[in-house]
């Protein structure tokens, strides 16, 4: 067993123990997870580029608690197919409804954006479009093609839907070649249902999995990754399980945050992992034989996402 549960947490609930009343929204919530709101130049100047192409951000629609933050270094998560999601997960606090129709000049928007902002890594993330045939692989492709074209040099991390496991649609994925295919699992296989309702955690492995083989099969090199949020019941041993099954899968890259909840409609926080509970996560991830594990309070899929390139950095994503 793999220490550093509860013994960590500084005098806080243990995993699956209930908070305080008042540290959900609304509440007063632990320093660490306070975050500075964006200013400047950059920040200003990437909101009206954002504006200008009629484009959405994850940043924004999923209220990421890191938006002043990546927004002041000038990056941003760029999320095609709208903002209206078909599925309703416990956790998220996109939209959920009945898309508009796909917006088909929607990748050359972004890919312009991308030049424009100079990055030379971009992340694009999506919401689950299960009303359309190819659950939308077919615009992330061609959104990974333009920016190929608008800005060569810059790497790509696509972080999608499961596409509900169809085959065909994750090779329309991969055979655009982004240099990381992203898939969160979010929580531990025991919450799977309560928290993203029509996913499995089967199938989304699989995804990331079938995504590499196919990677290998045309000779493209390809870093899988995906992500589990804490605090949402899951207990200390089954966090560490769930880490060893997706290493055991041969996923590459390890993202752990913790769950906020974004409303009280969305399912409650059961607790607040401390800094050094996160650290331990981190170090258990990497001896486990994780390439690189991003582990923190405020940690989201896309957080710092350049440093999860091979031989990438923070200051090259920009």
């Amino acid at each position: 067993m793999y220490p550093g549960g509860p013994e960590l947490d500084r005098g806080l609930p243990g995993p699956g123990e209930p908070i305080p009343e008042n540290a959900g929204p609304g509440g007063r919530r632990p320093e660490w997870l306070k975050v500075r709101l964006g200013a400047g130049e950059t920040y200003a100047g990437l909101r009206r580029l954002l504006r200008d192409g009629a484009l959405h951000t994850v940043c924004e629609e999923a209220r990421c608690p890191n938006q002043g933050e990546c927004w002041t270094l000038g990056t941003a998560t760029f999320m095609v197919l709208g903002s209206v999601c078909t599925r309703n997960c416990g956790f998220c606090a996109i939209e959920t409804g009945r898309p508009p129709e796909t917006d088909l000049d929607e990748p050359r928007r972004v890919a312009e954006a991308a030049r424009r902002m100079g990055l030379r890594h971009a992340v694009i993330t999506m919401v689950a479009r299960d009303d359309l045939p190819d659950g939308g692989a077919g615009v992330v492709a061609e959104t990974v093609r333009q920016i190929r074209l608008a800005s060569a040099g810059t790497s790509i991390e696509v972080l999608i839907s499961d596409l509900n496991g169809r085959e065909a649609d994750i090779r329309t994925v991969v055979e655009a070649q982004p240099e990381i295919l992203n898939h969160n699992v979010e929580t531990v296989p025991r919450l799977q249902r309560p928290v993203r309702r029509r996913a499995r955690w089967d199938r989304s492995v699989g995804v990331l999995t079938t995504g590499r083989r196919m990677a290998a099969d045309i000779g493209h090199q390809m870093t899988t990754k995906t992500g589990l949020m804490v605090g949402l019941g899951e207990t200390w041993d089954e966090v560490i399980e769930a880490m060893g099954l997706l290493r055991e899968a041969q996923i590459d890259v390890l993202t752990i945050g913790q769950y906020l909840r974004p409303s009280r409609s969305h399912l409650p926080l059961v607790k607040y992992y401390a800094p050094a509970e996160f650290m331990a996560l981190r170090r258990i991830g990497l001896d486990m034989g994780f390439g690189h594990v991003q582990s923190g309070p405020l940690v989201r899929s896309s957080y710092h996402a350049a440093e999860q390139v091979p031989g990438g950095d923070l200051a090259a994503a920009v």
